[in-house]
């Protein structure tokens, strides 16, 4: 593996600017981590992509932060797995996003500004604490599986296909989450009131997961309406609920916007550290 180069090439500079080039890695593959076809999606369905895609990016930046702190080694291994499968996901649909305008998921990942990001709320939230982090997965994992079921039946041949190799992962990432919330909240007074308290912090931003806009008129057989996932998810997260006597938090919504570039205050300052390198050595290579 060669050292990176640092130094832009003489054909990179054009009129001032500085093409930021390609990442490569000259001994190993990932392409058989992503879905891609030859197909170009629409600017709406780039639209729709892009937003998945976010999702999962920020989703997968924030896990692997939790790689060599989490409470057991096992769990170590087992968050970052769940954060490697996003960041699959996230590549499979941003590479996709990005054939409508000639981009690559390098370039959405690595070059877009914060008010460019289509990221939920949720998504971005510290991790706090680990009740936090797994109220977090609860939540996102019951939702993606029951996003991602309903995506197999897309009449865009890409998304059924990348929605068909992830709900598998997110069928783990739910199991998962369950296994975790059961062990909090049936653990000690501390454990439980821990989790109680990611419960009061963190639903507020579900609500944003499940919001229809006027993207959704246009893609009637592309993707499902978000609300029309709701039903199902707050079935699949009753028997938790039930079993471990949690009551979901009468709490006001949050305001959400993630999904117009309107973010949090917390996707900022994430978006600086995982994009720092690409912007400080632009047309680097491995």
């Amino acid at each position: 593996m060669t050292e990176p180069t640092t130094e832009p090439e003489h054909d990179q500079i054009e009129h001032g600017h500085i093409e930021h080039g390609r990442i490569e890695l000259s001994a190993v593959s990932l392409d058989s981590e992503f879905i891609a076809g030859d197909e170009l999606a629409g600017p709406d369905t780039a639209e729709y992509a892009t937003r998945l895609g976010d999702d999962a990016l920020v989703l997968a930046q924030r896990l692997g932060s939790w790689i060599s702190r989490a409470p057991e080694l096992e769990e170590d291994v087992a968050l970052g797995n769940i954060a490697l499968d996003l960041l699959g996901h996230a590549r499979s649909l941003l590479r996709y996003a990005g054939t409508a305008s000639g981009r690559s998921e390098d370039d959405l990942a690595y070059w877009r500004d914060e008010h460019d990001f289509r990221s939920a709320h949720l998504m971005e939230q510290p991790n706090g604490d680990f009740a936090h982090t797994i109220v977090r997965q609860f939540a996102v994992s019951h939702y993606l599986f029951e996003l991602y079921e309903r995506l197999r039946a897309s009449a865009d041949p890409t998304l059924a296909a990348i929605a068909a190799k992830a709900v598998k992962e997110v069928d783990y990432h739910r199991d998962h989450a369950d296994q975790w919330m059961l062990r909090l909240a049936l653990g000690t007074d501390e454990s439980r009131r821990r989790t109680v308290t990611a419960l009061f912090d963190l639903w507020p931003y579900v609500e944003e997961l499940f919001t229809d806009d006027e993207l959704f008129d246009r893609l009637e057989d592309v993707a499902p309406r978000p609300s029309s996932l709701r039903p199902a998810f707050d079935a699949s997260i009753r028997p938790v609920l039930d079993e471990t006597g949690l009551e979901l938090p009468a709490v006001f919504t949050a305001s959400g916007g993630g999904r117009h570039g309107r973010h949090s205050e917390h996707l900022g300052p994430m978006l600086a550290e995982m994009q720092v390198l690409a912007r400080q050595f632009p047309g680097a290579t491995w």
